[in-house]
């Protein structure tokens, strides 16, 4: 199995001479002139959202996911109806959503990404290992334990753990999924936690925010542990933000004041979906529920 580093776009910049034949009286009145051209693009009758049609337990088309939840919060509180663009969360998602304007926000996104102008953060996450709760494999916490030698793992293809497992001597037993996939034909998620329940494989590895979510609704028989004491790169935790378009820096403020003033509902339909939650440095996992 190859791992695959992300790829990464290239944006184009400005040219200074376009800048300066603009002049000063126009540069005074760009950052002005900007938000209205930006805050124009914005629907005033709808909370209009890019989202996967069949990415459970994060969104699907018949409003299942935590992500549909955080949508409706967000709706609620802006006082306008929730109206999705669907579009599978594959190559072109963004293109063919946020930047074609036919919505205005993409509930779940990685931090620090450049295909979208990212709000605060407001939850962070980390990769886990699923195994059978009663299981010989219940009291791993890493992916370096012995224990987890000579077994078989399902991963994701090309996702941070399998460089931790290929470190550990973990791939030659590895069954792996693809990554880029269209989830109406393929779930990669259910589909590995089938695998796990039926004997085919001893441990699942999965994106805590569709791993925690799955085994609390679907297969509560397993145990979920947060990896997080993994000390070599690459990271296996994330910070989520909202993405919007680039350069929409008043609907960003906009989301980031209801994300700030809201962040205890939204802690709340997290830790009711089963999202694992983690500190904002991956260390500590935190316990809602106290």
């Amino acid at each position: 199995m190859r791992l695959l580093p992300s790829k990464q776009s290239v944006w184009p910049v400005v040219e200074a001479r376009l800048a300066a034949a603009i002049g000063t009286l126009f540069l005074s009145f760009a950052p002005v002139l900007g938000q209205a051209q930006t805050s124009d693009l914005i629907s005033k009758t709808a909370f209009r959202v890019c989202a996967d049609p069949a990415s459970y337990p994060m969104s699907d088309d018949q409003g299942r996911g935590f992500e549909n939840r955080l949508a409706e919060l967000f709706a609620e509180k802006l006082g306008l109806p929730v109206e999705y663009t669907w579009y599978p969360m594959a190559t072109g998602f963004v293109r063919n959503t946020l930047r074609a304007n036919k919505c205005d926000v993409i509930i779940g996104f990685a931090q620090g990404h450049e295909l979208v102008l990212n709000t605060n953060h407001y939850f962070t996450s980390t990769y886990v290992l699923i195994v059978d709760a009663d299981g010989p494999l219940a009291t791993v916490e890493a992916l370096s334990d012995p224990a987890l030698q000579g077994r078989a793992l399902g991963v994701v293809a090309g996702t941070p753990p399998a460089s931790h497992m290929a470190r550990h001597g973990l791939i030659g037993k590895a069954l792996a999924y693809d990554l880029m996939v269209d989830r109406r034909y393929e779930a990669p998620g259910p589909d590995m936690l089938a695998a796990l329940r039926a004997g085919e494989i001893d441990g699942a590895i999965l994106w805590g925010p569709i791993g925690g979510p799955l085994v609390k609704n679907d297969f509560p028989e397993f145990k979920v542990i947060p990896l997080v004491h993994e000390e070599l790169p690459p990271r296996l935790f994330y910070r989520i933000t909202m993405g919007v378009r680039l350069n929409e820096k008043v609907w960003q403020r906009q989301l980031n004041s209801l994300i700030r003033r809201h962040q205890d509902e939204i802690n709340a339909i997290l830790h009711e979906a089963g999202v694992p939650l983690v500190d904002d440095y991956g260390k500590v996992v935190r316990d809602l529920a106290q």
